[in-house]
């Protein structure tokens, strides 16, 4: 099988073609928000909910995805994901309100789920892990760049045609990777394990609550105490999961796979970090809009450096790693990170709007090289027979970040505007400040790891360079 499965050179592109569909969908919402939100009567500030429903479903069901994909084979499921998103899609465009939007989004989500975690998992079994550096780094530029061309593309279909086309356009892509995959995605499965349904009640619920309890924290016509009583909700639930998982064998998030000291960090770091960087492709082309004035078009374009900086940067990031470790790489980018975001609170509209060209790109580079770094120390150090339930809860962490990302941000956005005296692009300000702190803050987890941690997956590359010269 293993054999076969890397003799499939279209493995490594049917993945970033469902890590790219999936992270543009997550995103191309954001410049059309205010057109959709007019469309739907609604305030463009009000609209995160369309946002938060599909990441929210993305991270609740991506668990299940992990299991189909074994027990059923990664082919079947997969075709399976990528209809589901594709007809999701389809009712998206033809929403008539703000409800039906995010139950359109919710079913997205189930497709989404599962698109590219079983394209990943389906890389890790077909790829021994001294290749999975340079297979995960090709895989992860898409996914990259989705999250910044969908504020692009949202904002050019919303100008010269309708908001409903952002949907539209996924529907053709969803038929041609069925194609795709039917051709040339292999179909692996593993031996037949009980699914844990108590443990994904409990796992799912807590984390629903938790993510809706920061989106309503945002909203100031609801008493403190019912968001208060979700987070307490939402923790309670995973207090039962973290006991039910100790005494069941087959517990869908197995907990001895945070006794692997690389990956328990970085999840750690996923989460921490990605609050800020999950924010951006949700503030700045809200803060250009609705701050700036600046069309949906504009916005939308001013995106584009951070896709390029991501791209550029992806040539280098092995070369980096070899050099300085991973430690010592994402403790520093994670720090310019912040510093980054921070000092978007200069901008201001009487100032040229090329002025944010330069600092998007960099921030374009240092993500990329962040995310890159993450993924691999992640899954360097997982085995064969917690591969799945690792990949799982990766994805799982990198969907609920940018859920918490937006969710946190709609807060403090939402916080500064509730202060009298400021004005809106004030709040802006004071919120990429904010977000930047953070940033800033959770670049000490990456401390946690020891100086030779990933070395394995360095060496492996290194090695590989050398056979070939």
């Amino acid at each position: 099988m293993l054999k076969t499965a890397k003799s499939m050179s279209g493995l490594p592109w049917i993945a970033a073609m469902a890590f790219f569909m999936q992270a543009l969908d997550a995103t191309i919402l954001n410049t059309a928000l205010p057109d959709i939100a007019k469309s739907l009567h609604h305030s463009p500030l009000a609209m995160q909910s369309a946002i938060v429903s599909y990441t929210l479903t993305v991270a609740l069901l991506i668990p299940v995805s992990g299991w189909f994909a074994d027990r059923f084979g990664t082919r079947r499921i997969f075709i399976i994901a990528v209809s589901l998103f594709s007809f999701g899609s389809l009712l998206c465009a033809l929403s008539p309100s703000l409800t039906f939007l995010v139950t359109s989004r919710v079913i997205q989500g189930i497709g989404g789920a599962m698109m590219m975690p079983v394209a990943r998992l389906a890389l890790i079994r077909a790829y021994p892990r001294s290749e999975l550096l340079p297979i995960l780094n090709f895989v992860t530029i898409p996914g990259l760049v989705g999250p910044i061309l969908g504020p692009l593309l949202g904002g050019i279909l919303v100008t010269y045609a309708t908001w409903h086309w952002i949907f539209i356009i996924n529907i053709p892509i969803g038929v041609l990777g069925i194609l795709y995959a039917l051709k040339s995605m292999p179909d692996f499965k593993m031996p037949k394990r009980k699914f844990d349904v108590l443990g994904f009640i409990l796992f799912g619920f807590g984390l629903v609550m938790l993510s809706v309890s920061l989106d309503l924290f945002s909203d100031a016509s609801l008493p403190n105490y019912v968001p208060t009583s979700l987070v307490l909700g939402g923790f309670f639930c995973l207090f039962l999961y973290i006991f039910h998982a100790r005494r069941i064998k087959h517990a869908i998030i197995p907990l001895n796979l945070f006794k692997t000291r690389t990956f328990s960090i970085g999840i750690s770091g996923n989460i921490a970090t990605r609050l800020g960087t999950g924010s951006i492709p949700f503030l700045m082309p809200l803060m250009l809009q609705v701050g700036f004035g600046y069309e949906a078009v504009i916005a939308g374009m001013m995106m584009a450096p951070m896709a390029i900086g991501s791209i550029i940067a992806k040539s280098s990031v092995t070369g980096i790693l070899t050099k300085f470790g991973y430690r010592n790489t994402l403790f520093t980018v994670t720090v310019i990170i912040g510093f980054m975001i921070a000092q978007f609170s200069l901008q201001s509209p009487s100032m040229s709007i090329y002025l944010l060209v330069l600092p998007l790109f960099v921030l374009g580079m240092v993500m990329s090289t962040q995310f890159t770094a993450m993924n691999t120390i992640c899954l360097a150090d997982l085995t064969d027979n917690n591969a799945s339930a690792g990949n799982s809860m990766l994805a799982v962490t990198q969907q609920l970040s940018i859920s918490f990302g937006i969710a946190v941000s709609a807060a403090i956005l939402s916080f500064y505007e509730g202060k009298p005296g400021g004005n809106t692009v004030d709040n802006f300000h004071y919120t990429f400040i904010t977000i930047g702190v953070i940033t800033l803050l959770s670049a000490f987890v990456f401390l946690l790891l020891k100086k030779n941690d990933g070395q394995n997956l360095i060496k492996s590359k290194a090695k590989q360079a050398a056979d070939k010269s």
